[in-house]
């Protein structure tokens, strides 16, 4: 029995939502206590800095590009936070965020103008940022002063009716991301520039704006992550994301997000944010390794590929 095109793709679609509800009730069966309100709490904190950073490269893979500096500007973001907030005070979080956009452009930039592939201009802006984050810290962490702590805590480490504050900033980030992705120019002309740049200049798309504006969003908000995250800790440091970049990129593309381009969405990758939040607490709860959970995620990242790749792109594989 043949299953019709049409079937199959709705299939596609809804197997990251019925992936995730497997995962969590199987890690429920395994670990009674994985299922409890507290440790769900912490599955949605621990699922919000990972959500923000997704949320930029999907614009990014959207385009069919990628972003390989999110770790570096994240660690970056929150240097210079911990840094300037002595004498800046809360004006230091837009400062931050600006550094993470000025990043994307630099990228973009690189990308449009001198012809450089996404992944090539994105891994040198990596180590500019990354490079930055080390002088600007001293190679050190850099502690938020017990005086100021307040200014930030607020930001994402406190509380709102009960449920952390960075949740509620990763739910900012959702609806205004579904909003610019659905309700804006720029979101679809993201979505034809990834389904077929050729044809997206021959309708007078600005695909080279598109294409700086987006790595820009993933900029900013991957900055936006790295200041979540400082804010937690009460400091910056210049190796703080630094084990982010293969989960984010597997939360895109698990949540259905396809590598090549014109196929995904926000709210995908925050399936797939979810998804990999469960793996990785799931396999804690479970008594897995630590150190094993990259090779999960390289494994997860490679059969998500596999399965949302547009092939018909890419006739050789190089």
């Amino acid at each position: 029995m043949r299953i019709s095109s049409q079937t199959a793709a709705r299939l596609r679609d809804n197997a990251p939502i019925a992936t995730l509800v497997v995962l969590v009730l199987l890690v429920g069966v395994l670990s009674p206590t994985f299922l409890e309100a507290n440790t769900l709490m912490l599955l949605a904190a621990d699922t919000a800095t990972l959500f923000i950073m997704g949320a930029g490269l999907t614009f990014v893979i959207m385009v069919g590009g990628i972003d390989l500096s999110v770790q570096a500007v994240a660690s970056l973001s929150s240097v210079v936070m911990a840094v300037t907030l002595p004498a800046l005070g809360f004006l230091s979080v837009p400062l931050a965020l600006l550094s993470g956009i000025l990043a994307g452009v630099i990228s973009g930039v690189a990308q449009t103008r001198l012809r450089i592939p996404s992944f090539i201009a994105t891994l040198a802006v990596s180590g500019i940022a990354a490079a930055t984050a080390l002088m600007l810290s001293g190679t050190r962490s850099v502690p938020i002063p017990p005086g100021m702590r307040e200014t930030v805590l607020a930001f994402a480490a406190a509380r709102t009716f009960g449920v952390p504050n960075d949740i509620l900033v990763a739910v900012a980030v959702l609806v205004v991301s579904l909003f610019v992705e659905r309700r804006t120019v720029f979101g679809r002309w993201s979505v034809a520039v990834g389904a077929g740049e050729p044809a997206a200049l021959v309708a007078g798309v600005p695909v080279n704006a598109v294409k700086i504006v987006a790595l820009a969003i993933s900029g900013g908000l991957a900055a936006l992550a790295g200041v979540v995250m400082g804010a937690r800790l009460s400091s910056g440091s210049p190796t703080l994301a630094n084990e982010f970049l293969l989960p984010a990129v597997a939360a895109v593309c698990v949540g259905g997000t396809a590598l090549t381009g014109g196929v995904g969405s926000v709210a995908r990758t925050l399936v797939g944010a979810l998804i990999v939040s469960v793996v990785r607490i799931g396999m804690t709860f479970i008594g897995v390794d630590p150190f094993a959970q990259q090779i999960v995620f390289g494994g997860v990242l490679v059969l998500a590929v596999a399965a949302t790749i547009d092939r018909s792109k890419i006739p050789i594989v190089k």
